[in-house]
């Protein structure tokens, strides 16, 4: 630090930031240019408006399972409801089956990153098998929904065109607002293979017992969206941006095997045709159970994978108010189960898993899944569905209404035998369980455009997770949230802004879930502190549940229920992509002069004492002197100095005293320190500066200053700090709360960064030509050792 004295009159006009001179780049301009105009079905407040509409579609389906082709056989009718003030002339539906086909955008569209990036790993590691059989059998794979009839109400056939993932049915009489259009389909498709071919759907087989697990979704024509702020949303289904859709209520039918077991969207409506009373008993007690209660066991389980039943089951579900339906089918299942009853939630959550999945399953599934409500439900609103199911199968983590996929299970150690899992298994599948849970809440009931925006659910949903994983327990490793783990995402060049379309996300887990979560976390923890932000979230999650809200309804409401404005944090998080990089530049060190001469000269001699002696100086010390062998030639200069104090700076001080009013001589006494803080914003994403002071007694202390700091200058401010004694240190962003990229530059004095240098041996053995012919062959068995010579 720089220690220079200060007069008051100086210090008064320190009192603010002081900005250096440069070209002015204002990052709190409001977003008014940015988001659409608030009107009357979305207001200035970020609420629906008192002429906010929403369309409906309800659908009373069956289908069938046929096991043996793999294969969904479908028919029934959508009632569709034109609850908008407009007139349609043409109806448009998702066929996201299409994706599957050979000749999909999908496919035709899929690249390498480059020819260099492809050449150097094919060269390095050639080409995977799994990448090589996609690519073979996706191009075999007869793929995509056959639509077999399309008939009005009275049987009418439809006009229709499909346009690759989009169906246009053309109306016989165009829907004017307040009507609604019935209409009959029948449509087959054939269930991909999860993991050779599926996205978010398809079947798994399991070799060793010859049977397979169906986790089917997207199983039927869907109504596409149209809403007042973008119209039909009818972009293609390229894989990455999700579905939106309509809310509507769902009568189901679902023919399959026999001896299989069904999990799905809604609630069962004839459990007496397809549960035994064993199991309708152990249904009973769960709904009241403290713990899960087990249904189908998993010796019942693994009994029903010895057999094949050539009969058949339909399963009758009934789901109200929800916006798609999805189902999982598999004699493979166990089945567990506890009911949560708690305010306006009442709930029986359920896990399905083979044995495949245990001991994992059993013990955390549907505990997770009651975690989940029970956090959420603080944060957002009551869980408003009466179930909630996670199913172990070969999708990795998919959401759907009251019903996900969750991917993570035990492996089969090849020596023992036994299943074992790893801690990052264990927590991943907690983790999972409770991210696709979550998803219940968002996008599934605050209803946001997934095909254009997937942050309004992945990245919400994200923050959600992360602080429900931190109320699982103390320690659980943190995955999306944490503002340290995003900094090298922040810092990296091959990213675009949060506010990018769902297709064009570059590294979309960081993109569309970690900065988001991460946002919020910054944003609830350092920007508006716990109890406004979560007012505010709350705020917006009531206002848009069973509604569709947009960006700028979710940017609106958090501003108008904290009482906050946050145009800065929006544009500085969501649509640009500047990082947080402060840097503490320099520290000066002022003292308010007391004017008394006793004080002052003798701080001035100090300040003298303290300055380093001149090598000549060290290198004369002891060197006789004349003065010293003739003392009379000393005189009273050899007494005194130019920090002498003397009578006429004694009386000069009284004079000055004795102008001064009562405030002025204790402001005078105070004896405070001021120090001027250089900073410098290099990432150019302004934010708040949380100050660690250390002063020279020990003592420590946080002073939090709000990111308006940068309001006149963007690039360099200098912050007045005053202290009560010597400020000896002083570190910005302490805890890592703000993501800053380089922590390296955050403390006056620089701290030194401690790290480890491995060492190696050379391996004079690489590329070995003559050594690797001449390595001993391993042969398998007579018929490769006849061939080997």
């Amino acid at each position: 630090m720089f220690n220079k004295h200060l007069s008051l009159a100086l210090a008064a006009c320190l009192a603010c930031t002081i900005a250096a001179a440069q070209p002015f780049e204002d990052k709190f301009r409001q977003l008014d240019e940015l988001l659409p105009t608030p009107g009357i079905t979305r207001t200035a407040s970020g609420a629906p408006g008192h002429a906010y509409w929403q369309q409906r579609a309800d659908y009373k389906l069956r289908a069938t399972l046929d096991e043996a082709k793999r294969r969904i056989d479908g028919a029934g009718t959508v009632t569709y409801h034109n609850n908008s003030p407009d007139t349609l002339s043409y109806l448009w539906m998702q066929l996201d089956q299409n994706m599957f086909r050979a000749d999909s955008d999908n496919r035709a569209i899929a690249t390498v990153p480059s020819r260099e990036a492809w050449a150097k790993a094919t060269e390095a590691d050639g080409v995977k098998f799994e990448a090589m059989r996609f690519i073979v059998e996706s191009r075999a794979f007869d793929g995509g929904f056959h639509i077999t009839g399309l008939t009005d109400a009275g049987g009418q056939p439809l006009k229709y065109t499909i346009n690759k993932t989009m169906m246009r049915i053309d109306l016989p009489q165009p829907m004017k607002p307040g009507s609604r259009f019935s209409f009959r389909m029948a449509w087959n498709f054939n269930i991909p293979e999860m993991n050779v071919l599926g996205r978010r759907s398809g079947y798994e087989k399991f070799e060793e017992d010859k049977n397979d697990l169906f986790e089917v979704a997207q199983w039927y024509p869907r109504m596409a969206a149209y809403y007042d702020a973008a119209g039909w949303q009818n972009k293609q289904y390229l894989g990455d941006g999700e579905f939106t859709l309509e809310f509507g209520d769902y009568d189901i039918e679902l023919t399959v095997p026999a001896d299989h077991i069904v999990a799905s969207t809604g609630e069962l409506q004839n459990p007496g045709d397809v549960l035994s009373a064993t199991q309708r008993e152990r249904l009973k007690k769960a709904r009241t159970s403290s713990k899960p209660v087990i249904i189908v066991t998993q010796k019942e389980a693994e009994a029903a994978e010895k057999t094949r039943s050539s009969a058949s089951k339909t399963w009758h579900y009934k789901a109200a108010n929800v916006r798609d339906f999805a189902f999982a089918s598999s004699r493979k299942f166990i089945w567990d189960a506890q009911g949560y009853k708690k305010g306006g939630t009442d709930v029986m959550a359920m896990s399905y898993y083979p044995k495949e999945g245990n001991p994992l399953w059993e013990r955390y599934s549907t505990q997770a899944i009651v975690h989940t409500i029970e956090q959420y439900n603080k944060y957002a609103f009551d869980y408003p569905y009466p179930i909630a199911i996670s199913v172990n199968g070969p999708v990795g983590g998919m959401e759907y209404p009251m019903i996900s996929f969750n991917g993570p299970r035990p492996v089969k150690d090849k020596k023992t035998g036994e299943l074992t899992y790893s801690r990052r298994t264990k927590y991943g599948l907690i983790g999972v369980i409770i991210h696709e849970v979550g998803h219940n809440y968002f996008p599934m009931i605050v209803n946001s455009d997934e095909r254009q925006w997937t942050w309004m659910d992945e990245g919400l949903n994200s923050f959600l997770e992360y602080l429900s994983e931190r109320a699982w327990e103390e320690d659980f490793p943190d995955t999306r949230g944490d503002p340290r783990a995003i900094v090298d995402y922040m810092r990296s060049k091959n990213q675009v802004p949060v506010m990018t379309n769902s297709e064009s996300v570059l590294q979309r887990g960081n993109n569309a879930y970690a900065k988001p979560a991460t946002a919020l976390i910054v944003l609830r923890e350092t920007v508006l502190g716990r109890e406004l932000f979560d007012f505010a979230f709350r705020e917006y999650a009531q206002r848009w549940k069973f509604k569709r809200p947009t960006p700028a309804d979710f940017f609106r409401t958090m501003e108008d229920a904290s009482g906050t404005d946050l145009d800065w944090f929006w544009r500085g998080w969501f649509y640009t992509t500047d990082a947080v990089d402060v840097s503490v530049d320099g520290i000066t060190e002022y003292g308010v002069s007391t004017r008394n001469p006793e004080i002052e000269k003798a701080w001035k001699k100090a300040r003298k004492d303290a300055e380093p002696v001149s090598v000549t100086s060290q290198r004369d010390k002891g060197t006789p002197r004349r003065i010293d062998a003739h003392p009379e030639l000393k005189d009273f200069y050899n007494e005194h100095d130019d920090f002498t104090v003397t009578n006429k700076d004694r009386n000069k001080y009284s004079e000055s005293i004795e102008g001064l009013e009562d405030w002025e001589k204790a402001l005078l006494a105070q004896g405070k320190h001021l120090y001027l803080v250089d900073f410098s914003n290099l990432g150019g994403l302004v934010t708040p500066l949380v100050l660690d002071i250390e002063l020279k007694s020990g003592k420590k202390y946080i002073e939090r200053i709000p990111a308006e700091v940068w309001r006149y200058s963007s690039k360099k401010i200098t912050k007045l700090i005053v202290t009560d004694e010597p400020m000896v240190g002083l570190t910005q962003d302490p805890y890592w709360e703000t993501a800053d990229t380089d922590v390296s530059n955050n403390a006056w004095p620089r701290k030194i960064t401690p790290s480890r240098l491995e060492l190696f041996k050379t391996d004079r053995t690489k590329d070995d030509l003559m050594k690797d012919f001449n390595a001993p062959l391993k042969l398998k068995d007579a018929k490769d050792k006849k061939a080997a010579q």
